[in-house]
C-alpha cells in the first residue's frame, strides 16, 4: 500500500529530520520526500511525503508531522488555479 501526503516542508535538512522521526516511530514503513513543487502557495504548492508499507496508520503519521508545525494532509484530486 502507498499513501501520498502533501506538506509545506521546503528544505532537505528539515525533511531529513522528519524522515528520521517517522522511520524511528514506524520502522516497518518506507518514507520519502519530493521537495520540488513550490510555484504556488500551499496547498497547491507543496512537497510530497510518500509512505509505503503493509499497515499504514495515516492519522498517526499526520499527527506526528503536524506536531512539528508542518501542514500535512492526504493528497486529493483537485485542480489549483
Amino acid at each position: 500500500m502507498v499513501e501520498v501526503l502533501i506538506t509545506n516542508v521546503r528544505t532537505e535538512t528539515f525533511s531529513n529530520k522528519i524522515l528520521k522521526i517517522l522511520v524511528d516511530k514506524f520502522p516497518s514503513l518506507k518514507f520519502n520526500f519530493d521537495l520540488e513543487d513550490f510555484n504556488e502557495p500551499y496547498p497547491c504548492g507543496h512537497s510530497v511525503l510518500r509512505v509505503e508499507g503493509d499497515l499504514i496508520k495515516i492519522n498517526s503519521i499526520i499527527k506526528i508531522v503536524k506536531s512539528y508545525n508542518i501542514e500535512c494532509q492526504l493528497l486529493e484530486d483537485r485542480i489549483c488555479s
